[in-house]
């Protein structure tokens, strides 16, 4: 006795399109035919169906299941086992996304609304990408320094942001100044502008060590989303964030020297 495309459909919970479709690629052929020509699946067919039917379940599109059906004990197990190291990754990165959406909720939750007129006069043109600020927390999540930033930046009130914007802006206006000037990147009036920003990123945020103070000028330089939160597009000019990037480690350098007695 054979099954109808439309039992197999039916009990399998897939469509006749996509049995046909099958039996187009050859994935799933039908053993028999009716005597009037329509496609009779055998009880082999069907548990082949459900063999797919798993695959399919995992993610393996249908070439590769269909590579595995070939010769299943060659393929199966190295297969199940590379797609099993592909699903823990995703499903480490969900979680993390689960977490950057908490955040956002929590920062939601403090009671600090901007209208879109407030954030223009707070912020400015300074923009916070959001891709960037995912990106960020799947790099960082686990450093308690990014941790203790976001529950600051979630703390701090409409006031604090326009103190904070402020001292940015008067601190942005002297660095492309010492950039235009030619002043060296390593020298005494960079070195001191990277300072002011270590010192106002410990102030308003976390605790920041000059390590960590590199980290966050290598991201300056190498994303210009993160770049752009110091620095609007408008204000910057070519090599802008390099030069910043050296100051910081040339700061650092200096910070580790023991003070001249």
């Amino acid at each position: 006795m054979g099954y109808s495309v439309g039992q197999v459909s039916a009990a399998a919970g897939i469509t006749v399109r996509t049995l046909h479709h099958y039996d187009k690629t050859g994935l799933l052929s039908p053993t028999d035919r009716s005597p009037a020509g329509y496609r009779l699946y055998s009880d082999a067919d069907l548990a082949r169906l459900q063999q797919i039917l798993f695959y399919r379940e995992l993610g393996f599109p249908l070439d590769e299941i269909a590579t595995i059906l070939k010769d299943p004990q060659a393929n199966a197990l190295d297969q199940l086992r590379a797609r099993h190291r592909l699903l823990n990754e995703q499903i480490t990165k969900l979680q993390r996304l689960v977490e950057v959406a908490e955040q956002a909720m929590e920062v939601q939750q403090t009671g600090v609304e901007l209208t879109p007129e407030e954030r223009f006069e707070v912020f400015g043109e300074v923009a916070f990408d959001l891709t960037y600020a995912t990106d960020a927390q799947l790099r960082w999540h686990d450093r308690a320094g990014h941790q203790r930033s976001m529950a600051s930046a979630a703390a701090h009130t409409k006031e604090d942001w326009a103190q904070i914007m402020a001292e940015a802006a008067e601190w942005r206006a002297r660095l492309t100044a010492a950039f235009d000037a030619g002043a060296p990147a390593d020298g005494e009036r960079a070195m001191d502008l990277a300072e002011e920003h270590r010192q106002s990123v410990s102030r308003w945020f976390t605790p920041c060590p000059t390590d960590m103070h590199g980290r966050i000028a290598d991201d300056f330089a190498a994303d210009p989303r993160a770049f752009a939160l110091i620095v609007p597009p408008s204000e910057q000019r070519p090599g802008l964030a390099s030069y910043l990037r050296t100051a910081v480690h040339a700061n650092a350098v200096r910070q580790s020297r023991p003070d001249d007695d």
